[in-house]
Formats: structure tokens, C-alpha cells, sequence
């Protein structure tokens, strides 16, 4: 099915986290291929890897200095193509990471353009000159810290990097940059690939006259511990140019068959630009971190999807709650519930029920929480910059926890980040099979979702329900849903119209005539009519 990507569930694997297959403490992809099994049993319809390239490693593979190859400790291409083999034999499409934006300063087109201002990919990165107080050409930041511009003696100028001096930014205004990452990613789509997450997408094009970016306009009582968001970064990022550029791959992307999913780097205006990026002819789906915070109300959740909808209505969005780059949602939202699990299958219920399309983080579906390290056992350049605040990604990227076992099943050897005590209580093995588990609940509310064409493609009806409670209605022509979400630690009670009985992994819910009963952090699903309501 050519849209199969539409209402569809993704699961992101972290390589160096999933499964060591031969005890060195880091994920490969012979691990990966190990355990695809699961994610077929979860009901995924596809697997999202992030970056398994050759790499220095310096931001743990989004610094690539080979995007056609594999990096050694992840295995070989022959590993990379078995794993895809399996992959599809389970039923499971592949997707795999693409980080154009910038490259490792490793690479060797980088050294090469930084050794002269003449030679042949001397414009292939972003370079400028000095101001003449010897400063940076302009205010840019860098995301990790600092400015964006780093000084090069070679050159006796300044090259721009949005995230480390070692992920030097590539020059897409030069049109060979372009066609030379095409190139790039026909190479994996010959190799049987299913489509592409685009990292920093909105982080292509810089504005060609170098303007400096203004301040944040919204107020501040004081400074983000991260400057970076102290900026509006209108010249930096979020160019037009991007759009031409996405159609140029979405061209190649149609020739195979093959979808594509945008990250979304925009604190300001994140939802709508969503919108423009998928508009027709541009990616298919595109997702933000508009969810990946600490709103959990109501009108949060409301007021992103309808705005996303309303503002692009030919566009489609993913859905996630969390992933590699964030907390862990049960650890951001845990105070609103009665305890882990509650929030976990709460928090599953309401994704797995929204318009669009889903992204689950590996580990969510144990109802896994963030680890708490100390600062000597971090190794993410982000976490080590900011420390104690705001908090790093190596929190969420600890190792996937299979079993009891010292490690988790995860490796034989010592695993590159620690799996601790309250992780491991949370293993896969633990909850296989066994009712009211996490993992168990997600299997069945993946289920229930595939099952209902209102929950796959249903377009959405919110209702104007008092207090904690988030009420919509997904219709799907003769298939509709009614969805009822108890957002708060006390129960409550909602009245509905046109709606009879509990349907699908209802939790903590009752109906008593036109009453439905919810417990804290429950939530009902009901057979509805196309004009089924709900109200306080």
C-alpha cells in the first residue's frame, strides 16, 4: 500500500542501546536483527533506526564521516542487509536516519575545504570571514553551547556549526552539496531501505547575507539555561529554501516508494511549520518536540492537534511523546498519575489514539523512566556542557532492558552506559504475557488502533468537557470512537451522548446510563454515532 506511513506506528531503535551481540557494551546491528522480533509482536509497522554510519563518535553517530558505510563497533553492510531482511520478512518496514545538515570534521570533504579557499570543495561548508575586531561574522549560537562559528587558521576564517565544532555545517547552497546527498540516499534506497527521518530538517539553508538573529521576543523571567533559546532564529535556520530542497527529495523518495519523516528543531512556531513541510510534493510526515515537554493537559494536547489540522490540512503529522533526545515521558508526567504504570498506559492510550501518525521511544512500552547519573558517567557532549541543567540525553539512551540479569540481557560485557537498579526492575521478560502489564497493554492498544479505521485515519472532534478531562470523537465513517481521557490523579465523571459501551483496552472506566465513570489516569473508548458528544 503506497500510504501505508498514514495512521501508522514507528519504533525507534537507538543502535548503540538495543542489543550487543558480542559483548563489547555497544548495540550493533546483528543485536538489532536479534530482537525485531519484538517489535513485530508489539504491532509496529516500522522500525526507525538512528545513525549507524561511520563516525568519530563525537555526538554518538550524528557526526558522519561516511554516510555509505556502517561503523565498525554496529557490524558490516552484509549485517546491515540481513537485518533489513529480516525486517521484512516479520512485516516491518525500515527507516533509517539521514543527517545531511552537517558531517563530522573528520570527513574527507571537510578537510579538504578547510585546507585552502581554492580547492575543489572549498564551498562544499559554510565559511566567512572575520569581523574587523577579529569577533565571529555574526551572533549565531550553537544548540551545545557557545557560538556557532569556529575559528580555522588554514583558512583564516570562521566555519559555522549549529551543534559541535566538530559537526561543521555543509553548504546546501551549492547545488553539488545537494546532488551529492542524493546520491547518498539513492545508495540506501537500492539496499532495500523503506524511507528516511530527516535530522534538523528545518536546519538545511542558512540566510546567504549572514544576518545576525534577533532576541526571543517572548518574556523571559530569566535566562534559558540554554542561550541558545534565548534567540529568534529567523537567519540561522527555518530558510524557504528548505522547501525547494525537500521537494528535490521527496522526487527521489516517489521513484522507490519510499516515505520520509521530518524532525522539527523549532521552539517558536513548531506546529505550523510541521504543516508546511508536509505539504504535497514536500515529506511525508513530519513530527516536533511540541509533545516532548512537561504539558499534559487538556488544552495542550487540543490545542496542538487542532492547530496542526486547521492550519494544514493536506499535511500529516507523527505523534511522539518522547525519543533520544529528551525525558523519558513517564519521568515528566509521573507527578499526574497514581503511579508508573498508570501514567505509562495512559500516556499510550492517548497517543495511540490521535490523528496522525505515531513514534514510540524503545523502552516506552515497558513503562521505562529516565536513569539518574552522576556527572562522571556521562558521555553526551550536551549533558557534560549544561550540566546539572537542563538535563542531557543520556538519561534516555541507557540500555534496552530484556531481562532480570545483570545488564538487562542487554550485553555479556560492560555496557556503555550503566543499566541501574530501578531500569532493570522494568524488563521486557518480566511483562511478556503477563496481564496488566505495560507491555501488554501496548500490544493491545497497537492492536485496537489497527483495527479501527477510525483510529487509523478518522479525522477528529474535540468536545468542551470542564477539568481534566480530554474528549474527542475519531470518525471513520461507519467506525467511530468516542476517546475519553482522565488527565488527574482524582476520578471523574463525564456525561455522553449517541455513545454505548466500553470498547477496546478501556481502563478504570464504568458506564452507568449516560454517565461514564473514569478513574485517575483512566480512560474509555465507546462505540459511538457520528454525532456522539460528551460533556462535563
Amino acid at each position: 500500500m503506497q500510504d501505508w506511513w498514514r495512521g501508522s506506528v514507528t519504533y525507534q531503535v537507538y543502535p548503540r542501546s538495543f542489543q550487543d551481540s558480542n559483548g563489547d557494551g555497544v548495540g550493533d546491528l546483528a543485536g538489532i536483527t536479534r530482537r525485531l522480533e519484538h517489535i513485530a509482536r508489539l504491532g509496529a509497522d516500522a522500525v526507525w533506526l538512528s545513525p549507524f554510519f561511520k563516525s568519530p563518535q563525537k555526538d554518538f553517530g550524528y557526526d558522519v564521516s561516511d554516510y555509505c558505510d556502517v561503523d565498525p563497533p554496529y557490524g558490516t553492510l552484509a549485517d546491515f542487509d540481513a537485518m533489513i531482511a529480516r525486517a521484512h520478512e516479520l512485516g516491518l518496514k525500515v527507516i533509517i536516519d539521514q543527517v545531511l545538515n552537517h558531517s563530522s570534521d573528520q570527513h574527507p570533504f571537510f578537510k579538504e575545504s578547510r585546507s585552502s579557499r581554492d580547492n575543489p570543495k572549498a564551498d562544499w561548508y559554510v565559511w566567512a570571514d572575520p569581523q574587523h575586531d577579529g569577533t565571529p561574522p555574526n551572533n549565531w549560537l550553537s544548540v551545545f553551547g557557545g557560538s556557532a562559528w569556529t575559528w580555522d587558521a588554514r583558512r583564516k576564517q570562521y566555519y559555522f556549526h549549529n551543534f559541535l565544532a566538530e559537526q561543521p555545517d555543509m553548504n546546501f547552497h551549492n547545488r553539488d552539496v545537494q546532488d551529492w546527498h542524493l546520491a547518498n540516499m539513492r545508495f540506501w534506497l537500492e539496499r532495500g531501505v523503506d524511507g528516511f527521518r530527516f535530522d534538523t530538517v528545518n536546519f538545511f539553508f542558512h540566510d546567504a547575507k549572514l544576518r545576525s538573529d534577533p532576541a526571543d521576543w517572548r518574556k523571559k523571567d530569566k535566562p534559558d539555561g540554554n542561550p541558545y533559546e534565548m534567540q529568534y532564529h529567523i537567519f540561522s535556520k527555518n530558510q524557504p529554501e528548505n522547501l525547494l530542497w525537500l521537494e528535490r527529495v521527496r522526487a527521489l523518495l516517489d521513484e522507490f516508494g519510499a516515505t520520509s519523516v521530518g524532525e522539527m528543531g523549532e521552539s517558536h512556531h513548531a506546529i505550523r511549520m510541521m504543516g508546511e513541510y508536509t505539504a504535497p510534493g514536500r515529506l511525508h510526515q513530519c513530527y516536533s518536540f511540541e509533545m516532548m515537554g512537561y504539558g499534559f493537559t487538556p488544552v495542550f494536547f487540543r490545542d496542538r492537534i487542532e492547530s496542526f489540522f486547521t492550519g494544514a490540512p493536506d499535511g500529516w503529522p507523527m505523534w511522539a511523546f518522547s525519543n533520544h533526545d529528551v525525558v523519558r515521558h513517564v519521568s515528566r508526567w509521573m507527578k499526574q498519575g497514581t503511579g508508573q504504570d498508570s501514567v505509562a498506559k495512559l500516556a499510550a492510550a492517548l497517543l495511540l489514539s490521535f490523528e496522525g501518525s505515531v513514534c514510540l521511544w524503545q523502552g516506552e512500552e515497558i513503562g521505562q523512566t529516565d536513569t539518574q547519573l552522576e556527572f562522571d558517567e556521562l558521555v553526551d557532549p550536551q549533558g557534560i556542557n549544561f550540566w546539572p541543567e537542563p538535563v542531557g540525553r543520556d538519561n534516555t539512551r541507557t540500555p534496552m532492558v530484556w531481562d532480570g540479569t545483570p545488564n538487562g540481557g542487554f550485553t555479556t560485557g560492560k555496557p556503555w552506559l550503566p543499566v541501574k537498579a530501578p531500569q532493570l526492575a522494568r524488563n521486557v521478560a518480566s511483562q511478556e504475557g503477563v496481564a496488566g502489564s505495560v507491555l501488554e497493554f501496548y500490544r493491545a492498544m497497537i492492536a485496537f488502533r489497527r483495527g479501527s479505521a477510525a483510529l487509523m485515519r478518522g479525522r477528529t472532534q474535540f468536545f468542551d468537557v470542564e477539568g481534566p478531562v480530554l474528549a474527542f470523537r475519531r470518525d471513520g465513517g461507519a467506525d467511530s470512537v468516542l476517546c475519553l481521557f482522565n488527565l488527574s490523579h482524582h476520578p471523574v465523571s463525564v456525561t455522553v451522548t449517541g455513545a454505548s459501551g466500553l470498547i477496546g483496552p478501556s481502563h478504570g472506566s464504568a458506564v452507568h446510563g449516560d454517565r461514564v465513570t473514569i478513574s485517575p489516569c483512566g480512560f474509555a473508548f465507546l462505540t459511538a454515532g457520528t454525532e456522539a458528544a460528551a460533556r462535563a
